[in-house]
């Protein structure tokens, strides 16, 4: 390990790792041939936990450091970078302007966001503890909702975890109305999550929600939204969807 630890140093000890064999599967995992959705996307071949072990004597690296991760071409070096920044947002004793560099890179970069997983691993931590702390009256999660770019709207679902981790889901259930009916698979499921997210802490809020669009919201979401609701309430709410076809 350097010295100093620097973007370059994890760069390459994270490629010293690489597995030929494990990378195809993960690029056929993540979609990268033509007109997937992680079209054009390479990978090392490393599993997360490898990737985790690697980055943690560099858990400390500054926001220019973690900039110069995220325009790998490598996955798994920008899911380092991203679980570092996740970290350092996570932690008590991170500055609060480490933390605005944070949600700033992540909002500036999120051209190097661009899988579903990448945006999972950080978006509740970066962008949503940001927001929680630091209201705008929702623009930054309204302007995301509605992007063209499909990583853009997920991570305005998966920031609102934020919310409902801290008891708070009105947040949840205003931005999943915004992406209720978005037609991506990984958004339908996206919305699903939070909404099962939101149930946990305030389940009449979800059946609130669920009364209003169950009728009409895509079946996948539905489903995860009901995945921790009774066998009566989960009948109920998807039969309402089945006599709307």
């Amino acid at each position: 390990m350097d010295t100093v630890p620097t973007a370059a140093g994890l760069d390459a000890a994270l490629r010293a790792q690489a597995d030929d064999d494990a990378a195809v599967g993960l690029a056929r995992y993540f979609q990268t041939g033509p007109g997937g959705y992680g079209e054009g996307d390479r990978f090392l071949g490393l599993t997360v936990p490898r990737v985790k072990a690697t980055l943690r004597p560099y858990r400390a690296l500054p926001p220019t450091e973690l900039e110069t991760l995220l325009a790998s071409p490598w996955h798994e070096v920008r899911t380092a970078a991203l679980e570092i920044m996740a970290h350092q947002a996570r932690v008590a004793r991170t500055p609060e302007d480490r933390r605005r560099e944070l949600f700033e890179l992540y909002l500036r970069r999120h051209d190097r966001i661009d899988n579903w997983d990448l945006v999972d691993r950080a978006a509740r931590d970066v962008v949503g503890r940001w927001l929680l702390a630091h209201p705008d009256g929702g623009a930054t999660l309204d302007r995301l909702a509605a992007s063209a770019v499909v990583w853009e709207r997920r991570t305005a679902m998966v920031a609102t975890m934020a919310y409902s981790d801290a008891g708070q889901v009105a947040e949840v259930l205003r931005v999943a109305e915004l992406l209720v009916d978005d037609g991506h698979d990984l958004l339908r499921k996206a919305v699903g999550w939070l909404l099962r997210c939101a149930g946990d802490v305030e389940p009449a809020a979800l059946l609130g929600f669920l009364d209003a669009h169950a009728a009409t919201m895509p079946r996948t979401a539905l489903r995860y939204a009901l995945e921790h609701q009774a066998g009566d309430v989960r009948r109920h709410y998807l039969g309402l969807r089945a006599r709307t076809r």
